[in-house]
């Protein structure tokens, strides 16, 4: 069994802890708190990612290099492996982000400068895209774009 722990912050000091077990291709954990936190469950399998955050159905699916999918009713797109870009929403109202793993280490940003939150997760062994993924799943089920329903 290779179980592993992803450990970060979404949206720094003010924002909310995530905590997620890397157990083979399944990862399982909680964003937020106690009381108004949501729970992750996702499956990494032969084509893509499967699961849910909170209520909400996630389905990426590995296309011409990129994870392309929806987290709830939000489109998904994520590049990359160590250096990770991508953008949650669609092309008018979305958020783009970018993660940089180093090591251990992945710091990113997701959203512009004003309105945007910043994340940082120690990965274990998880390469950064898993990280980069779990932190766009988390806020949006934490802080959904507006134009979610």
């Amino acid at each position: 069994m290779n179980e592993d722990m992803l450990i970060g912050r979404l949206g720094g000091a003010d924002g909310y802890d995530v905590r997620c077990k890397l157990d083979g291709d399944a990862i399982s954990g909680r964003a937020g708190g106690r009381l108004a936190g949501k729970d992750i469950h996702l499956e990494i399998t032969e084509t893509g990612v499967t699961g849910r955050v909170d209520t909400y159905p996630v389905q990426v699916d590995l296309k011409d290099g990129q994870l392309i999918g929806k987290v709830g009713d939000e489109d998904i797109v994520l590049r990359g492996v160590d250096r990770v870009t991508g953008r949650l929403g669609g092309a008018i109202v979305g958020w783009d982000f970018v993660a940089q793993q180093r090591g251990t280490e992945l710091v990113g940003r997701l959203g512009g400068t004003v309105l945007g939150r910043d994340f940082q997760f120690s990965l274990g062994s998880a390469p950064g895209w898993i990280g980069t993924l779990v932190a766009v799943v988390a806020f949006y089920a934490l802080e959904r774009p507006a134009t979610a329903k």
